[in-house]
C-alpha cells in the first residue's frame, strides 16, 4: 500500500472513522494495532509473526530490565545488613546490564542477518541471490532497521532508569504503528506512550495541519522527487556514455531527490499520526542550508541523528575526553551510520567520507578558537558563504557513494567528473526523448527548485512565516489535484525503503 494512492486515503478515512468512534483508549490502540497489522500484511505479510514474536521478545526484555528491587534474600528477610543489600544491588544492576546486552545482541543480530547476510553469501560462495535459478532468496523485512533501532532505543532508556511498560498491547501498537514502521521517524517509546494516554480528537487548525503535512509530502515526492528520480536513473544507469556535466546534474538531482523523496514521507507519516491525535518527531530542518557538516547532522535524518549521539557517540565518551578521543568518537559513530544503511562497500565509504569530515570540522574549529581572525573570518558574509559551498559540496559529492554503493560504479563516476565527453546517443535519448529538455533547461529547472527551496527555507527559518491554517486547507486540493495531474506514471519506491 503506497502512501501517495487512493487506496491509503480510503484506508487512513476508514481507520480513522472506526478510530474516532470509539471511547475507550484500550478500543483506539486496538483499532491502531490491527490497522498497522493489516497496513503492513498488504507490504509483506510472510513477515508479520517475524515483528509480532520481536515486539513480545524486547516486552519482556524490558520488563526483566526494568525491575528495580533485589531478588532472593532481600525479599524474604528485611532484617539483611546494609552491606549485604549494596552486595545485592550490585549482583541485580550486573544482572539487568546481561539482560540489557542479551536484548542489544537479539536486536543487532537479527538486522545483520537479513540486510548482510545475503550479499555475505552472495560474495564468499559467488551466489547470483537475484537470479530466478538461485536457491538462496532472503529479503530483509521492510522497515527492519528503523524496528530494531527503536527497540535498542526502547531497553537502553529503561536501563538508564525509565519505566518499563506492562501494557503489551500499547508496547506492540507504538512498535508496529503503520505511520512510522517502515521508514520512521524513529520514535521512543515513552514519547508515544505519553500521547496515547491523552488522546484528543484534533481541533480544526490540527485537522488543517495534517492533511496540509500529508498534501505537501505527496507534492515533494510524487511531482519533484519522482520527476528528478527518472533523470538520475536514466544517467546513473548509463555510466559509459553520460557526459561529465550530465554526471555532475545527476549529482546534484540525486541529493533534492533523495531529500524530497524522505522529506515527502516523513511529512506524509507526521500528518497520518496527527490525524489521530499523535505527534511524531520532526526528521528534517532545511539540511542543504547547513554551514558546517556538524549542522548539517543535527539537521538531517534527525532522529538518526539523535539515536546514533545518545545510544553511541556519548557511550563511547562523547566530547569529554579530550580532542583526539572525540574526533576518534566522530569517525567511529559515522562508520557505524555507514554499515547501518548497507552492506555494500559504497555505504562504507560515504560513513568514512562523513566522519572524516566531521574531524576536519572539529579540528578547523580548534584552530579557529586561537586564532581570533580565523574566527571572525568564519563568522562574516564571505565566510558563511564560503562554509555553505564546502560543507554542501561535500554533501552532494557523498551521495555519489551512497546512490552508486558498488565501488566500480562511484569510482568510474568520480573519475569521470571532470572532462569527459558524453556519447551523442545519451543526449538524444535522454534528453530529448525520455525528459523532452535540453541540458540547459534541466539545469534551469535544478536551480528554480534550489531557489524555491531558498525561498521556504527564508519564510520559515528566518521571517518566521507560514500559512494560518484556513489558507492550508485551501490548497491541500490542489496539491492532491496537481500530483494526481503531474505526477509520472508508475511512482517510484521510496529510497529509504532499501534501509
Amino acid at each position: 500500500m503506497n502512501f501517495i494512492s487512493i487506496f491509503y486515503g480510503l484506508f487512513l478515512l476508514s481507520v480513522l472513522g472506526i478510530y474516532w468512534s470509539l471511547a475507550q483508549q484500550k478500543f483506539r490502540l486496538w483499532t491502531l494495532l490491527i490497522a498497522s497489522l493489516v497496513f503492513y500484511a498488504s507490504l509483506h505479510i510472510q513477515y508479520i509473526p517475524l515483528l509480532l514474536a520481536l515486539t513480545f521478545i524486547n516486552f519482556r526484555v524490558g520488563l526483566e530490565i526494568g525491575k528495580n528491587t533485589s531478588p532472593g534474600k532481600h525479599s524474604l528477610d528485611w532484617q539483611i545488613s546494609n552491606e549485604e543489600w549494596q552486595f545485592a544491588q550490585v549482583d541485580w544492576n550486573r544482572r539487568r546490564l546481561k539482560v540489557l546486552w542479551l536484548g542489544i545482541t537479539l536486536n543487532v543480530l537479527l538486522l545483520l542477518a537479513f540486510k548482510y547476510l545475503t550479499p555475505l553469501f552472495k560474495f564468499v560462495f559467488n551466489i547470483q541471490t537475484n537470479s530466478p535459478d538461485s536457491s538462496f532468496k532472503l529479503i530483509a523485512p521492510l522497515g527492519i532497521s528503523f524496528f530494531t533501532f527503536e527497540c535498542i532505543a526502547y531497553l537502553i532508556d529503561v536501563y538508564r532508569g525509565a519505566p518499563a511498560t506492562d501494557n503489551f498491547l500499547k508496547f506492540a501498537t507504538y512498535k508496529l504503528f503503520f505511520a512510522k514502521l517502515i521508514s520512521g521517524p524513529i520514535t521512543r517509546y515513552h514519547n508515544l506512550a505519553n500521547q496515547f494516554n491523552t488522546l484528543d480528537l484534533p481541533s480544526a487548525d490540527r485537522v488543517a495541519e495534517a492533511l496540509w503535512l500529508i498534501a505537501r509530502g505527496a507534492v515533494k515526492k510524487g511531482i519533484f522527487a519522482d520527476h528528478l528520480g527518472i533523470f538520475v536513473d536514466l544517467c546513473f544507469g548509463n555510466l559509459q556514455r553520460a557526459g561529465s556535466t550530465d554526471l555532475w546534474l545527476a549529482t546534484f538531482a540525486y541529493g533534492l531527490q533523495l531529500y524530497l523523496d524522505f522529506n515527502g514521507y516523513v511529512d506524509i507519516a507526521r500528518g497520518s499520526a496527527l490525524l489521530f491525535g499523535l505527534v511524531l518527531p520532526e526528521n528534517f530542518d532545511f539540511p542543504y542550508f547547513s554551514t558546517n557538516i556538524s549542522e548539517f547532522w543535527r539537521r538531517w535524518h534527525i532522529t538518526l541523528g539523535d539515536w546514533l549521539r545518545n545510544y553511541v557517540y556519548f557511550p563511547l565518551g562523547g566530547s569529554r575526553r579530550g580532542l583526539v578521543r572525540t574526533c576518534w568518537n566522530l569517525f567511529l559513530v559515522m562508520l557505524i551510520a555507514g554499515i547501518w544503511h548497507g552492506a555494500a562497500l559504497g555505504y562504507v565509504v560515504w560513513g568514512i567520507f562523513h566522519g572524516l569530515a566531521l574531524v576536519v570540522h572539529r579540528l578547523t574549529d580548534s584552530i579557529s578558537d586561537r586564532f581570533e581572525k580565523l574566527e571572525q573570518f568564519w563568522q562574516n558574509p564571505l565566510g558563511i558563504f564560503v562554509a555553505w559551498l564546502l560543507t554542501q559540496l561535500m554533501v552532494f559529492t557523498s551521495w555519489i557513494w551512497f546512490r552508486l554503493p558498488n565501488l566500480q560504479d562511484s569510482s568510474l563516476v568520480i573519475r569521470h567528473l571532470w572532462g569527459y565527453p558524453a556519447d551523442a546517443q545519451f543526449a538524444e535519448k535522454v534528453y530529448v526523448e525520455a525528459l523532452n529538455m535540453s541540458q540547459s533547461q534541466l539545469t534551469w529547472v535544478l536551480l528554480a527548485l534550489a531557489a524555491l527551496m531558498t525561498v521556504v527555507y527564508t519564510f520559515n527559518r528566518m521571517l518566521k512565516l507560514e500559512f494560518n491554517w484556513p489558507i492550508k486547507l485551501v490548497f491541500v486540493p490542489i496539491c492532491f489535484y496537481a500530483v494526481w495531474l503531474l505526477a509520472p506514471e508508475g511512482s517510484l519506491p521510496y529510497i529509504y525503503f532499501d534501509f
